[in-house]
């Protein structure tokens, strides 16, 4: 058969009808991944992987080949490429008896490795097509793949392969953050927790136990080691009981659902009453009997029953602050409360292992007298400010709008203004001493308490201007979004009220978001009403907008009680170059997860695998968008989408209040949308 004629036949076999391609489908599996070899090189790869008996053909290798695959990069993207094309796998070759011709095929499975000449400092995307023909029995058939490689600057030198359209890995990393602030929260709970007058009492007595009663220094020191491990494992032992009974499903689910936002805004209340002096949290008398009784063993166990009855009896001071830690441990992973336990239990265990080792130091801990208390009433009103956020939380969830930010913000300041009138001594409570005396006989403040007090009022006043619209960055993580706010002095700019229909290539000025606006626009955080910037609520509608004014898509997984939610907003969004960008090159949509008041149409609703129920409400259709299609479900999330609904940047973006990496996440989504529109 003639050259000519060879590859005529080809090109028949190469234009082979769909459908039975269709009927094949699956027998090729591509696989994508790369890799950076140095400063300068990244190796690019395209794995084929077959059914057994099917060959697929090399890359073309001269014009003579009358069957081959081949991949190609789009005009942008093939500049970097450099070098030729490795094909690694198992190569024959054989006689094809119909086409009268020697072909080159691999069996089993093939990669193609592409090198690349990119610097570590740029940020690429690569794109293209891989066409392949394979042999299936008699039949030859082929088939196309696009890909698209995002080639991100590297900050910390070379990384490893990275495949495109797998998991996503960030949420891991996001989740890691979340424990070790668990942690880090935990162990100054733990902190605090020994400065209230159950614990810090304790510690001179059972240390000079341990020291005076053993009959060697180095038994005293073995045996306060493990009274101080005994803590740990009981509270850790907590931890892992409250992860075991509500499971990890359960925990995340704290965080957005209204009953149990009420549950907790009681239970923070009982307990800062309580740390007001109102009454005591006891657990029953007989458990402390019996856990004391055991103690009088010699033995470890007699040890450990001893540090049962220190957190026993400790329980009416520490209670309130675990029961706290166990709510805010809740709302990270299963590993939260295991996590938290251990950070708190470890800060309450450390001053007990300590002074065993350094007994003469007991003295540095000074008498335990009325300051203690002062401790533990201050903590009572921070616990009551904390009350009023779960409240709020619940409010916001079911609208019932009688907490509203100004209303909210109102009981902050009355709160901290009769914590500072506290502190300067001119309040008086149940358990409260007299303020000590100086060398005249009259009663004096120390300077630790004015401190705290100029710290509490001043706290008071910065929250005073927030009452007629003052966007209080420094706390609007915290406070009820601006829009519930019914009085703003403020001027906030105007969004533009353009019609969808009218927009051109050109526009620099967003329509007004049509659905759900209504319902919605109360939760606009401060950052977008005081900036004058657009977003929307309802997916299809930003994508529609976005694809009419060919930009890219910026998708916010967000929550209305999303904490970190805000922080971003308000310390990384309103940086200038981070508002310039988002409001000139992006049109974001912000997808709330926690939204149950708003129902779908009945047309909308469905059932979801991945939440294991129906989906009736706003915010369940975005839980279930970010879990089935970006595998992520935390909150702040950002994605980034060309108009192909694609991502640009294969990685999402978690909570990272990093302003220079944001910018640089922009100008990387940028980058890459502009490559795309290139290759349109």
């Amino acid at each position: 058969m003639s050259p000519l004629l060879r590859r005529f036949t080809a090109c028949i076999l190469l234009l082979f009808p769909l459908s039975l391609v269709a009927q094949k489908e699956g027998t090729v599996q591509l696989t994508y991944g790369k890799q950076r070899l140095n400063d300068s090189l990244v190796l690019l790869s395209i794995k084929a992987a077959v059914k057994p008996g099917v060959k697929i053909y090399q890359l073309q290798k001269s014009a003579e080949d009358a069957l081959y695959s081949e991949i190609t990069f789009d005009s942008a993207s093939s500049a970097y490429v450099k070098d030729s094309l490795v094909s690694k796998g198992n190569l024959m070759s054989e006689e094809d008896v119909s086409l009268e011709a020697e072909t080159s095929f691999f069996l089993d499975s093939v990669e193609w490795q592409i090198p690349v000449r990119i610097k570590a400092s740029d940020s690429v995307v690569l794109k293209g097509s891989v066409r392949y023909m394979y042999k299936s029995g008699d039949a030859f058939l082929n088939g196309e793949d696009s890909f698209s490689f995002f080639i991100q600057r590297e900050t910390q030198g070379p990384s490893g392969a990275g495949q495109v359209g797998s998991v996503d890995e960030s949420a891991g990393d996001i989740q890691n953050q979340s424990l070790w602030w668990i942690f880090i929260a935990a162990f100054g709970g733990g902190l605090l927790a020994l400065l209230t007058p159950c614990v810090y009492s304790m510690i001179p007595v059972t240390v000079s136990f341990f020291t005076k009663r053993s009959t060697t220094r180095k038994q005293g020191i073995r045996n306060a080691l493990v009274y101080a491990a005994s803590i740990v494992i009981i509270f850790t032992l907590l931890g892992f009981l409250v992860t075991f009974a509500f499971g990890p499903a359960a925990l995340n689910n704290l965080a957005t659902n209204w009953i149990a936002n009420l549950v907790f805004f009681v239970l923070f209340l009982v307990f800062g009453i309580s740390f007001l002096g109102a009454f005591e949290i006891n657990l029953p008398a007989s458990w402390m009997n019996k856990s004391d009784a055991r103690s009088g063993s010699t033995s470890f166990m007699g040890i450990f029953f001893m540090a049962l009855t220190l957190v026993l009896v400790s329980f009416s001071c520490t209670g309130p602050i675990i029961g706290n830690l166990l709510v805010l441990a809740a709302k990270g992973s299963y590993l939260g409360p295991l996590i938290g336990m251990l950070g708190f239990s470890i800060a309450l265990a450390l001053p007990f292992a300590l002074f065993a080792f350094f007994p003469s130091k007991l003295n540095i801990l000074g008498k335990a007298g009325g300051w203690l208390n002062a401790v533990k009433v201050t903590l009572g009103f921070l616990e009551l400010a904390l009350a009023l956020k779960f409240l709020s939380n619940a409010d916001l969830v079911k609208g019932w709008r009688f907490l509203d930010r100004e209303v909210f913000l109102s009981l902050w300041i009355v709160i901290f203004l009769l914590l500072g009138t506290y502190l300067l001594g001119k309040l008086k409570l149940h358990h409260d001493d007299e303020l000590p005396k100086n060398d005249f006989g009259l009663p004096y403040l120390s300077v630790t308490r004015l401190f705290f007090a100029i710290a509490s009022f001043s706290f008071t006043v910065y929250m005073i201007p927030g009452l007629w619209g003052a966007p209080l960055k420094a706390i609007g993580a915290f406070l009820p979004p601006l829009g519930t706010q019914d009085f703003i002095m403020t001027g906030v700019p105007q969004k533009q009220a353009v019609s969808s229909g009218n927009i051109s290539e050109t526009s620099t000025d967003l329509p007004h978001p049509q659905k759900y606006y209504d319902r919605m626009r109360i939760y606009e955080p401060e950052v977008v009403t005081s900036y004058g910037m657009t977003t929307y609520f309802d997916y299809a509608e930003a994508l529609d907008i976005a694809r009419k004014l060919k930009k890219p898509l910026m998708i916010d997984f967000t929550g209305i009680n999303c904490v970190n939610c805000r922080k971003m907003e308000a310390e990384v969004w309103s940086d200038p170059e981070v508002m310039k960008r988002l409001k000139e090159d992006f049109v974001i949509v912000s997808l709330y997860v926690d939204v149950h008041d708003i129902d779908l149409q009945e047309q909308e609703q469905y059932y979801s695998k991945a939440l294991n129920k129906k989906v009736t409400t706003l915010g369940d259709k975005n839980a279930d968008l970010q879990v089935t299609t970006y595998l992520a479900n935390s909150q702040p999330y950002y994605f980034f989408l060309d108009g192909d609904e694609k991502r640009i940047i294969r990685d999402g973006y978690g909570y990272d209040p990093d302003i220079k990496k944001f910018i640089a996440l922009l100008d990387e989504a940028k980058i890459g949308y502009d490559q795309w529109k290139k290759g349109k």
